[in-house]
């Protein structure tokens, strides 16, 4: 069956729309970081002060895994991580008010952009690389030893697949035929460093068959060849064929963080060219799918979700000093 023929246009459609949700909610936090950090930029200044990584040009990634995940199934991602929580139904009002240190947040106000936690949806990130992975293999055991289809993923960038806790995961996800999937986001960067300089294959995804799983890698950043990878991996997982090993060559069309120059790249003059969402727009008018005013519409009905999101988390509280202390161990009576 070819992608084409397993997609419907709603699927497709659908797919677009997550890509439009994920990138206004990028620009947006991007506006609101830095609208009051000038004169001369200071990271530690304003309302979200700290770094900020953002995912612009990752949305197929998140896109073609998040259509193929149910609320009941786990998702650990990176540093890098709003597009693939926006996806897996992470709640856009506190995932906005945590970026912003507020109260209300996922984690009150305590974790910030890069330590993302929503159990209801099963949702979890790190500013660790690599860290996701052996979570994401504890969630798919649980899973496995309770009798269900859940499956669990786990999203990392290229350079953690140089990291040892990548071939530990992959090593007893095998062993054990674990539900789980591994992503691999590969973005051309490790921050600065380009994966030709850290990274001895050309495919990270040569390296499953040493642990006897199935790898492919999905090249140009293709939404729906994501979304046919993913969903082979997700039904293998959810049928007890064990994990499966996907890495996706994406785009990273931003800097690794705000303020990051990013004088260490060439290709700079080529990457708006590349940006996955016109692309896509283009080949769904062209496939006679969308016309300018449905693709309209899908902007301005993202821009009202993720504004209101923002005016949330800004008018939300700040944490009181006097709790500093407080949701960092488990609180109550002990017996």
């Amino acid at each position: 069956m070819t992608v084409q023929s397993a997609l419907s246009a709603t699927d497709r459609l659908e797919l677009l729309r997550m890509m439009v949700l994920i990138r206004t909610f990028e620009e947006a936090i991007l506006r609101e970081y830095h609208a009051d950090k000038s004169p001369g930029f200071d990271i530690g200044a304003g309302l979200v002060p700290g770094e900020m990584h953002l995912a612009a040009g990752q949305e197929p990634v998140a896109a073609g895994i998040g259509a193929h995940l149910s609320l009941g199934d786990a998702l650990t991602a990176t540093h890098r991580p709003h597009h693939v929580a926006i996806a897996h139904g992470v709640d856009m009002r506190k995932m906005a008010a945590e970026i912003f240190g507020r109260e209300t947040g996922l984690g009150r106000g305590r974790g910030g952009h890069m330590h993302l936690f929503d159990p209801e949806v099963h949702f979890s990130c790190s500013g660790i690389v690599a860290e996701g992975l052996p979570p994401a293999l504890g969630q798919a055991f649980a899973f496995q030893r309770a009798g269900t289809d859940r499956v669990a993923v786990a999203v990392a960038g290229e350079g953690a697949a140089n990291a040892g806790a990548f071939h530990e995961s992959l090593n007893l996800a095998a062993l054990w035929k674990l539900p789980v999937i591994f992503v691999i986001e590969d973005n051309d960067w490790g921050i600065s460093v380009p994966r030709s300089a850290s990274t001895s294959v050309p495919s990270n995804a040569v390296r499953a068959a040493g642990y006897g799983i199935p790898g492919t890698r999905v090249e140009d950043n293709a939404v729906e060849d994501i979304w046919a990878a993913v969903g082979e991996a997700v039904r293998r997982a959810r049928a007890g064929e064990g994990p499966s090993l996907i890495e996706v060559h994406t785009l990273r069309l931003w800097g690794h963080f705000e303020g990051d120059a990013q004088g260490y790249r060439g290709d700079l003059e080529g990457v708006p060219g590349r940006d996955p969402i016109p692309t896509y727009q283009k080949h769904l008018t062209d496939a006679g799918i969308l016309d300018d005013a449905a693709f309209a519409e899908m902007g301005a009905a993202a821009s009202t979700r993720v504004e209101d999101a923002i005016a949330f988390a800004k008018s939300s509280p700040l944490p009181d000093p006097a709790d500093a202390l407080k949701y960092v161990f488990t609180e109550g009576a002990q017996s």
